[in-house]
């Protein structure tokens, strides 16, 4: 289909993915999206956001594909445009480092045979054999596993997502002061759920991904998350304390994680054995990794030994980056509030 004829043939479906410098994976997640086995008419688009590198030489291959593009203004802001040209009831999302199975469309337009239905989110698969993108697949797995056990769900990642256009556009879209793909997606789904909203979970709506492959990587993405997640919850507050994809334990790491953190400080510095309450705080964290650490063990046997090691990196990581997200919101706000001030005098 050519961009012409896309543009005059009625489309159930517009998947729309935007890409920045992915020259070297975006032609593999169009070719997926070629492939897929839809029984309906859909559309491709791609939102360009201001690529640097050989990105459009890569685009150019793909005539078939809409091409949309605009000056860098982050993936919130690229989604949101292509959903104002898509044609599609439905507008589907998927990352450019994402090869979608062939079936991945269809299953994830079936769940809109429920009236109800305004989201859908499917999942992560990963080929790769290195220990941390291993481990990365079974956290990701062991969300999965919460998620199915709700008939409705309040969380929809951008890797794997699906809306009904007109609520989509009604509830204002991704919100484009999230500058960078970092929890823009669970502010969204915040703003949904907390206007009631029907979100489901599909299983079987499988992409591709490449984890983060080490742990350095893996821990800076964690604390980038947990950065991003504070101004994220600002429409609904109370899913700090639970959602449907964070495990409620994941809440009890975090707490302990200034003990894990003093101890591994103490140690760097020899200070020696650290205070009682920290050493316990300790114990109870292990003990709490422990039924993550099983379930990894049954899977891979190599991620479940070092899963609560993984854990408290992560921990740490994750208060590193909480901390400073407060710190940012609350700058913000004081902003605002000095603003206001000044307004009035």
């Amino acid at each position: 289909m050519t961009m012409e004829q896309a543009s005059r043939t009625p489309v159930r479906a517009s998947v729309i993915v935007p890409t920045y410098d992915r020259a070297g994976r975006i032609g593999s997640c169009i070719d997926a999206l070629r492939r897929q086995q839809c029984p309906w008419p859909f559309e491709i688009i791609i939102v360009n956001d201001g690529s640097t590198d050989d990105t459009v030489s890569v685009l150019r291959k793909f005539p078939e594909v809409r091409v949309i593009t605009q000056a860098n203004s982050g993936p919130a802001a690229a989604r949101n445009l292509g959903v104002r040209e898509a044609a599609g009831e439905i507008v589907l999302f998927t990352d450019d480092d994402c090869e979608p199975f062939a079936d991945w469309m269809k299953e994830m337009l079936g769940a809109f045979d429920d009236p109800e239905v305004v989201g859908a989110k499917g999942v992560y698969r990963t080929r790769q054999r290195e220990l941390i993108a291993r481990f990365v697949q079974i956290e990701y797995e062991d969300r999965y596993r919460l998620m199915a056990r709700h008939p409705t769900i309040d969380f929809i990642d951008t890797y794997s997502a699906a809306f009904r256009r007109d609520r989509f556009i009604e509830i204002g879209g991704y919100d484009p002061a999230f500058p960078i793909a970092c929890c823009e997606d669970s502010e969204l789904s915040y703003r949904m759920a907390a206007r009631g909203w029907k979100m489901v979970f599909v299983p079987t709506a499988v992409v591709w991904h490449h984890h983060p492959d080490n742990l350095r990587t893996y821990l800076r993405r964690k604390a980038r998350f947990a950065y991003w997640r504070v101004p994220a919850i600002r429409p609904a507050p109370g899913k700090m304390v639970k959602d449907s994809h964070h495990p409620q334990v994941m809440k009890l790491q975090l707490l302990l994680g200034p003990a894990l953190a003093a101890g591994v400080i103490a140690d760097a510095l020899g200070i020696g054995p650290i205070h009682p309450m920290a050493l316990l705080a300790v114990v109870v964290f292990l003990l709490s990794t422990l039924p993550f650490a099983a379930r990894a063990f049954a899977k891979d046997r190599m991620v479940g030994l070092l899963s609560p090691a993984i854990l408290a990196a992560r921990s740490i990581a994750q208060l590193a980056g909480l901390t400073g997200g407060a710190i940012h919101v609350l700058k913000g706000f004081s902003s605002q509030l000095e603003g206001s001030l000044a307004a009035r005098r």
